[in-house]
């Protein structure tokens, strides 16, 4: 299987208060297809930055990052939309839905940016929706719903492109265990389908349903199981 992402010597540096940041420190990692990779560590250990330079969202300092063998250095703005909208499905811990749309609302929208057909939209919503959970939950609106069916849309929505790589940060960390750990044996199942995942999680427990983990401290990688 070939590599979905690559990070080769990443450094990220950045300034708070006067003060220079080492986000990241000489970082280098290689996801293939089809892993399920959960990247765990406490908090500005360098986690979330990391998953944002894999997802096109940032630019490291130095070092590459690559995508499907494409350095993302090279590429122009709009190929990086290009390849955010149709290649990688974001999930946040805040959920990131719009209130205003309902559940199909909400996983339909890729699919209009993508220029999509009406009626092929309707059934690729529809049949993610259930996919998740959630088939009966269609016309509910963000509000009517518990933050565990607020995040089975937003992973719907991230699947709804089908995209190459899912990346996940800290997924769970608006919910209850029960329900952090329901989410967590979706994107078990989401994985044995086959969909190449990053999961960042300070949640040990979540992170024994990836097939492999990886612990981040001061910016870099310590340990890989």
């Amino acid at each position: 299987m070939g590599s979905i992402v690559e990070a080769r010597e990443l450094e990220k540096t950045y300034w708070l208060d006067k003060v220079e940041v080492e986000a990241l420190r000489g970082v280098n990692l290689t996801v293939a297809e089809g892993e399920f990779v959960a990247i765990v560590g406490p908090s500005g250990s360098g986690k979330s930055t990391l998953l944002h330079i894999l997802g096109l969202m940032d630019t490291p300092t130095s070092g590459e990052a690559l995508f499907c063998g494409r350095a993302i250095s090279r590429l122009r703005d709009g190929e990086r939309t290009k390849l955010r909208l149709r290649e990688i499905g974001f999930v946040f811990q805040t959920f990131n839905l719009l209130p205003t749309l309902t559940a199909f609302g909400n996983v339909e929208i890729p699919l209009r940016l993508a220029g999509m057909a009406g009626a092929i939209r309707e059934e690729r919503a529809r049949e993610l929706l259930e996919k998740v959970g959630l088939g009966h939950r269609l016309k509910h609106l963000p509000k009517e719903l518990s933050g565990g069916e607020r995040q089975r849309v937003a992973i719907a929505r991230a699947l709804v492109n089908s995209p190459k790589l899912i990346l996940a940060d800290e997924p769970t960390g608006n919910l209850d265990s029960a329900a952090g750990m329901a989410i967590a044996e979706l994107f078990y199942l989401i994985n044995k389908d086959g969909q190449t995942i990053i999961l960042v999680t300070h949640n040990r427990e979540i992170a024994q349903h990836a097939t492999r983990t990886l612990t981040m401290r001061d910016g870099q990688i310590v340990d890989t199981r």
